[in-house]
Parts: structure tokens; C-alpha cells; sequence
């Protein structure tokens, strides 16, 4: 993993963006990663937030 001392330095600014850009599409796998392997290793308590986050949209006004 690089320093985030010296992040900046040296980069353009569509280099610094296109860095941006790897780093939160990496952290975004990460994420949805880290989700399955919850709801694997925890079924029941994945299925009653899934539950409730459909309620959530069933009871949201638009």
C-alpha cells in the first residue's frame, strides 16, 4: 500500500483524479465483498435487515 505522505506530489490533476478513482472503486468492491460475506455468514440477521429495508421502502412517501 503507498504512503499517503507523499499522495499528492508530483501528480496532475487528472492523474490525482484518476487515483481518486481507483482508490473508491477499490474500496467499493471491498465493501460489497465485506456485505456478502456477512449475510453468508449470517443469514438470519441479513434476511430481517433485508426485511426491514423493504419496509422502509414500502412505507417512504415520495
Amino acid at each position: 500500500m503507498q504512503d499517503r505522505d507523499g499522495n499528492g506530489e508530483g501528480l496532475s490533476a487528472e492523474e490525482q483524479e484518476a487515483e481518486r478513482r481507483r482508490r473508491r472503486a477499490q474500496f467499493l468492491r471491498e465493501l460489497n465483498e465485506a456485505k456478502a460475506l456477512r449475510e453468508r455468514v449470517q443469514p438470519r440477521r441479513a434476511r430481517a435487515a433485508r426485511m426491514r429495508q423493504a419496509m422502509r421502502m414500502r412505507t417512504f412517501r415520495w
